[in-house]
C-alpha cells in the first residue's frame, strides 16, 4: 500500500484571495512584531513566549466590526495552517495589544469571539515550521464588516469565510515571514575553516579540518596530491 505524502506547500488559497469587499475598500494593517525587513518576531512562535502579536489598522469610517484571519499557505499539508482567528471586534477599535489570552471570550477586546486555530484552541498558535523547511509567511488578514457576527467560537473557517463574503466592506494583509533552520543541514560547513565556518578568535589557533579547496579539483573537496591521494588537513 502506497503511503501517502503530504505536500510541500498548501495549494489552496487564504481567505484574503477568497473574499472580495462589496463597496472595494481597503484597511492597512501594520505590526511592531514585524521588522523592516518583513521578519516576524520570535517572540511570538511556539519557541518563544507563543504571545499573540500587537496589531494596528486604520481605513474607511462605518465598519461596524472586524474580523482578522491568519493563515500560513507555506505549512506542509493540504489547507493552510490557521494560527489566529477573531470576529466581533467592534468598529470603534483600530488595534489589539500583544498577549491577548488565548480564551473564546478575552477580556478588554469588546466581546470579539477568538476561534478555533489548527490545534483546536482558541486564540493565538505560535509559529513552529519545520526546521529546514525555509521561511514560512504568515497572512494577517483583516476584515470590516457591516455587521456583527452572530457565530459560536467553535465556527470553522471554512464557514465564517462564506459569512464574510457577503458583509465584508473593506480588508487589508500584513505578511510576516518566520523560519527555523535545520541545525545540521543549514549548519556551515567545517571543509572551508576547519572551524564549520567561522573564524577563530584573535590569537586562537584554528580547529583541525579538512583545510581549504585545491583550484584543480573538479570535485571541490578536500586538498590532494596530483595522483588524488587526500592530504590531511
Amino acid at each position: 500500500m502506497t503511503r501517502r505524502q503530504h505536500p510541500d506547500h498548501s495549494g489552496q488559497a487564504i481567505t484574503f484571495q477568497k473574499i472580495e469587499p462589496y463597496q472595494g475598500g481597503a484597511l492597512t494593517l501594520t505590526s511592531d512584531a514585524v521588522d523592516s525587513d518583513g521578519w516576524l518576531s520570535a517572540e511570538h512562535s511556539q519557541a518563544g513566549d507563543e504571545t499573540s502579536p500587537p496589531l494596528s489598522w486604520s481605513g474607511p469610517p462605518g465598519i461596524v466590526s472586524y474580523a482578522l484571519v491568519v493563515e500560513d499557505p507555506d505549512a506542509p499539508r493540504e489547507t493552510p495552517t490557521v494560527h489566529w482567528l477573531m470576529w466581533n471586534i467592534p468598529g470603534a477599535l483600530h488595534a489589539l495589544p500583544a498577549g491577548i489570552e488565548p480564551v473564546a471570550e478575552p477580556e478588554g477586546v469588546g466581546g470579539a469571539v477568538q476561534g478555533l486555530n489548527s490545534g483546536g484552541r482558541p486564540g493565538w498558535l505560535g509559529m513552529a515550521p519545520p526546521p529546514g523547511h525555509g521561511p514560512h509567511r504568515y497572512h494577517f488578514q483583516i476584515f470590516g464588516l457591516d455587521r456583527r457576527l452572530d457565530l459560536s467560537a467553535d465556527t470553522p473557517l471554512v464557514e465564517l469565510v462564506n459569512v464574510l463574503k457577503g458583509t465584508t466592506v473593506a480588508k487589508g494583509e500584513l505578511v510576516g515571514a518566520y523560519e527555523v533552520r535545520d541545525p545540521v543541514m543549514d549548519a556551515p560547513s567545517p571543509a572551508r575553516t576547519g572551524s564549520y565556518g567561522r573564524q577563530p578568535p584573535e590569537g586562537q589557533a584554528p580547529r583541525p579540518g579538512r583545510g581549504g579547496l585545491d583550484r584543480d579539483d573538479v570535485d571541490r573537496h578536500a586538498p590532494h596530491d596530483p595522483s588524488g591521494t587526500v592530504r590531511p588537513g
